[in-house]
């Protein structure tokens, strides 16, 4: 309600002009306007005489109003932004003084060749910190106008060294530093237009309505025996993984399939004694409601997940099923999964996947799970979707795939040589002609790594492996019985482009040419493979998740910071270093549904305690616990690499100011600035 004076001013002038309506409320102010129709008009006859000027004034002190309301507005959102900045420094300064860095390796951790390539980016920096302050240094004489001759008329050492370096700079730098740069702007080309047909494809498929469709639907219950439901075994391959393991083993058990007709496998690969006892128990209870489901425990880890897979198809019942599938820890499959699946196969004798496509529970948890969910919105949407409908492969994801046993045993099975035993048995299938259905329409949960330790991790897994798959199965390919196109397709667009050139080109291209054509300006490097190139390559990676337009910059600029991991890990993978057969398990926070309501209603819980009984079974229930909160310490560290390369991208764009480079400068200011971020772990949050 508009305050007393105001309405009493409104009444002295005859109820002319708009009334303005002013609620109170901190921090915005919201303003509503009566519209001109409802009062009279102030020169109208029944505003009477006088009012047209009375009228104008008082419009003018509303527009008065609305200006220092919206000034108001703006600066509540200045100090919103402040603040956040403030938190952000603060959360940098406790990285610092933490000094915890990914030097400190975890056990059996190789860090050689990390400790190798951070010494050269290192140097690297050091140099251009040398090469900047010559550069300030010969600005401020005027230097840099001057040619070459201008320059050795000029007396003293430093004139001299400085038109030795411009002439070194000219004879012996800048041309293979051009050539390399024109190769890998090729390179990108060549990946630009890869991208852009498989988006084509993408659209082509949305516009005509292709999916596949199975030969027959499975029937209901009511109309069909257990006889008409094909053998199904279910893996759950699982390794201390204490906060998934209860919600995926729930959902798993829950399948919409005849109980008679489907076998649960828990295959557990925990060394952790509590966590085992725990998922044992689980086991046990299902077990008594009436679920074929059993437990199997390793000792030994040979092999890791392909090691646990090969070993729980030995076992002797295995030969009774017709299809497995399989689920990891954090995947909960809806009750209708197999019955949107297994139809598939039906008529099909040469189809040998079935491979569903993922959700995320938690994709909007933080910035990093946002951006990984851009990345894997359309892997699956684009790459996946296209690969199945024309081409009838593509990578099989480890998870949320139903496999025909016979194409296992008839590729191999499962083999221990990679860290991507998954890619490995797909390549096999595919060389031995079984084909592979991709179903955009059926979803499984799941979660994304919230940490940025655990998403550096995992990526270095999938990065790595592909590259020793590679150097295993080139002959087996070349060898191999599979037409030309479909040789073609593997070795170059699926195993070089997409797994060797992509990250090769990205961190080449924006992490070290770009630095160094700002201290060599004879190679130059075009504004539009700077700018207008990625930013459209990002829109076309971002319309399958169309809610994260908003995320597009810092997209781009992520995507280009994470390429010195996968440029890391696909050198390792590439030449057999030790760091390529690591695998470490991701983190799981235990997210049971999307938004983690149970988590949301506890922190409501806590919050606003006004107008409700204390709940004094939970608070007893919290005291008699104490250290379940404090096992989540948050434990951050700093990323050296990561680091170096911040400051060097900084220097650069230092250096590119004396050339006056706009663009240049914007994109090495704002790629450093990404660089810092993630060097500080202020991008996700880790949690132990």
């Amino acid at each position: 309600m508009a305050p007393s004076w105001w309405g009493r001013d409104a009444r002295a002038n005859g109820g002319g002009g708009t009334p303005v309506v002013v609620k109170m409320e901190n921090p915005n102010w919201s303003i509503s306007e009566v519209s001109a129709s409802e009062v009279s008009a102030p020169d109208s006859p029944a505003g009477g005489g006088g009012g047209g000027k009375a009228g104008r004034g008082k419009n003018a002190r509303q527009i008065t109003w609305v200006l220092l309301l919206k000034a108001h507005r703006a600066a509540g959102r200045l100090t919103g932004a402040a603040s956040a900045a403030l938190a952000v420094a603060a959360a940098a300064r406790r990285r610092v003084a933490a000094g915890r860095t990914d030097s400190d390796a975890a056990p059996g951790e190789n860090t050689a060749l990390r400790a190798r390539f951070y010494g050269c980016i290192r140097v690297f920096l050091v140099l251009s910190l040398l090469l900047l302050a010559v550069e300030v240094a010969a600005h401020l004489q005027g230097w840099h106008l001057d040619v070459e001759e201008g320059l050795l008329a000029v007396d003293g050492l430093f004139a001299a060294a400085y038109a030795g370096w411009m002439r070194a700079r000219l004879d012996y730098l800048a041309p293979p530093l051009q050539f390399l740069t024109n190769a890998c702007v090729v390179l990108f080309l060549i990946q630009s237009v890869d991208r852009l047909v498989l988006c084509l494809g993408c659209f082509w498929i949305k516009l005509k309505g292709i999916k596949p469709v199975p030969l027959a639907a499975a029937k209901e219950d009511v109309e069909a025996g257990a006889e008409d439901f094909p053998m199904v075994l279910v893996q759950m391959p699982m390794c201390n993984e204490r906060e998934v393991y209860q919600q995926s083993i729930g959902a798993v058990c829950s399948l919409d399939w005849p109980r008679s007709n489907f076998l649960v496998q828990v295959l557990d690969d925990s060394d952790d004694a509590t966590t085992s006892a725990l998922i044992k128990e689980e086991v046990e209870k299902w077990q008594r409601e009436g679920v074929r489901i059993v437990y199997r425990h390793r000792v030994i880890r040979d092999g890791y997940k392909a090691g646990n897979l090969k070993s729980a198809m030995n076992c002797s019942y295995v030969k009774d099923y017709e299809f497995v599938v399989i689920f990891d820890a954090d995947f909960q499959p809806q009750p209708d999964f197999l019955k949107r699946t297994v139809p598939h196969f039906k008529g099909k004798d040469d189809v040998g996947l079935v491979q569903a496509r993922w959700s995320f529970v938690n994709k909007d948890e933080n910035l990093l799970t946002r951006l990984q969910n851009v990345n894997l919105c359309f892997h699956f949407e684009v790459e996946q979707q296209v690969n199945g409908a024309f081409i009838n492969f593509f990578g099989f994801n480890g998870t949320a795939g139903v496999w025909r046993i016979k194409a296992l045993e008839d590729s191999g099975g499962w083999m221990e040589r990679t860290t991507v035993e998954d890619m490995d048995i797909a390549v096999r299938a595919h060389l031995k002609g079984w084909k592979f259905v991709f179903l955009n329409d059926v979803e499984c949960q799941c979660e994304l790594p919230e940490s940025y330790e655990a998403y550096r991790k995992q990526q270095h897994r999938w990065h790595s492996g592909p590259m020793q798959l590679f150097r295993l199965c080139f002959v087996d390919i070349i060898k191999s019985k599979i037409g030309f196109w479909k040789k073609f397709n593997l070795i170059f667009l699926f195993f070089l482009l997409r797994k060797l050139i992509l990250p090769f080109y990205s961190f080449t291209l924006f992490c070290v040419i770009l630095p160094m054509t700002m201290f060599v300006p004879e190679a130059e490097l075009p504004a539009w493979v700077v700018c207008y190139i990625p930013a459209t390559m990002s829109i076309l990676n971002i319309l399958p998740a169309p809610k994260s337009f908003p995320f597009i910059v810092p997209y781009l600029l992520f995507e280009n910071t994470m390429s010195v991991t996968k440029f890391n890990a696909m050198i390792s993978g590439l030449f057999q270093l030790g760091s390529a057969y690591e695998w470490v398990v991701t983190k799981k926070s235990g997210r049971s549904s999307e938004g983690d309501l149970v988590a949301l209603v506890e922190k409501h819980s806590k919050q606003h305690r006004v107008g409700s009984a204390p709940n004094l079974d939970a608070l007893t229930k919290e005291e008699s616990n104490p250290k379940k909160d404090s096992k989540k310490k948050k434990h951050n560290r700093i990323y050296r690499k990561e680091l170096a390369l911040s400051f060097l991208l900084l220097t650069a764009a230092a250096r590119s100011l004396l050339s006056a480079q706009g663009i240049h400068f914007y994109f090495l200011l704002f790629q450093g600035v990404s660089f810092l971020v993630v060097g500080l772990d202020l991008i996700g949050e880790q949690v132990e």
